[in-house]
């Protein structure tokens, strides 16, 4: 069994920064690419980054490149999303994923952190 568990989240102002993290109990390293999805009120939960898991390669969605870093310590069984100049849009919460291909998600997700940006 694997747990997620979401940190870092809360209000922010536009062109301002936040760190999420995310801990995983249990077992991960036959997991592909770990992940951060977001969804906001009344969209479709939308995949923001993914990692694989030797770290080397990263997938953003267009939106967030050049804004927001992932990675991830697999020591510490942790992934990060590092968020830059904020935007508005960027407003959703966000949920941490494991087990999934590029695009894809996998089977575990957290519970998810909100993430909320002024303007």
């Amino acid at each position: 069994q694997v747990q997620l568990v979401e940190s870092g989240g809360g209000l922010v102002q536009a062109g301002g920064s936040l760190r999420l993290s995310c801990v995983a109990s249990g077992s991960i390293f036959g997991f592909n690419v770990m992940g951060w999805f977001r969804q906001a009120p009344g969209e479709q939960r939308e995949m923001v980054a993914q990692i694989m898991p030797r770290a080397i390669i990263a997938n953003y969605a267009d939106s967030v490149k050049g804004r927001f870093t992932i990675s991830r310590d697999n020591a510490k069984k942790a992934v990060y999303l590092q968020m830059d100049n904020v935007k508005p849009d960027d407003t959703a919460v966000y949920y941490c994923n494991a087990g999934g291909s590029f695009n894809s998600p996998g089977e575990f997700w957290g519970q998810g952190t909100q993430v909320t940006v002024s303007s």
